[in-house]
Order: structure tokens, then C-alpha cells, then sequence
């Protein structure tokens, strides 16, 4: 497969995916920032280098379960979901051996990976819906 074949099916729209999803997160963080009063992030460029490698996950994430090809969508996303959250735990346990964590760290950790992880997996089920009732349409009029 060609260089340029492969950065424009798998790589441009996981780049994009990936800065996309970064820029709503900080995004919805500062807003919720600002509605409690505070002006500054206190945890700073360490809050901001979490939140990117978190993001980074979504999406390898949502690359595997776009692209593995496994019948069973649901099983698929089992078997995704599985070690990438292991991995978020991972991540923050290894943060916390250089910063004392807040006492429901992993809990919130759980709770916002587990509603992006749901969030994207509904994009990529109504995506590979929309392309099998495609490939449905173009075979019917043949």
C-alpha cells in the first residue's frame, strides 16, 4: 500500500480525530474552570500532558476498533476496551508515583474514559452502519 493511500485512510483521520477530541476536552475543562470561579488550571502543563495522553488512548482506542477486523462487533469492543483501560489505570499510577493523586482519581479516571470509550464506539457503530447500507444500496441496483 502506497505512502499517500495510507496517511489518507488511516492516518489524517486519526490525526485529526486526535486534535479534534484534545480541543473539546480542554475546552469543556476551562468552561467548567471559569463556571467554578477558577481562573487557572491548578494542576498546569502536567494537567494538560495528562489530558493528551488520555485523549491519545481514545483514539488508538478507536483505531483498533475501527480497523480490527473481528466479526463480533461488541466482543470487539470487549476486547479493546479492556486493555485500554488497564492502560488508563496504568498511566495513573505511574502519575502518582510523581504527584499525590485526588482520592477518586481512578474512579474519575473510569468514569470520563469509559464515557469517551462509549462515545466513540457509538460514532464507529453509526459509521460502519452508514457504509453497510451503502454497499447494501450500490449492490442492489447492479
Amino acid at each position: 500500500m502506497p505512502m499517500k493511500e495510507i496517511w489518507n485512510k488511516y492516518i489524517k483521520n486519526i490525526l485529526l480525530l486526535y486534535c479534534g477530541l484534545y480541543t473539546l476536552a480542554t475546552i469543556i475543562n476551562s468552561v467548567i474552570y471559569l463556571v467554578r470561579g477558577i481562573t487557572e488550571d491548578p494542576s498546569g502543563n502536567w494537567h494538560e500532558l495528562d489530558r493528551a495522553v488520555i485523549v491519545l488512548v481514545v483514539v488508538v482506542a478507536y483505531a483498533l476498533i475501527r480497523f480490527l477486523r473481528i466479526k463480533f462487533f461488541f466482543l470487539k469492543v470487549i476486547i479493546v476496551y479492556v486493555p485500554t483501560m488497564l492502560l488508563i489505570f496504568l498511566y495513573v499510577y505511574l502519575r502518582g508515583l510523581t504527584v499525590e493523586l485526588a482520592k477518586s482519581a481512578y474512579r474519575d479516571i473510569f468514569i470520563n474514559y469509559t464515557a469517551g470509550f462509549v462515545l466513540i464506539t457509538i460514532i464507529v457503530f453509526i459509521v460502519i452502519l452508514i457504509k453497510k447500507k451503502k454497499i447494501a444500496k450500490r449492490n442492489n441496483k447492479e
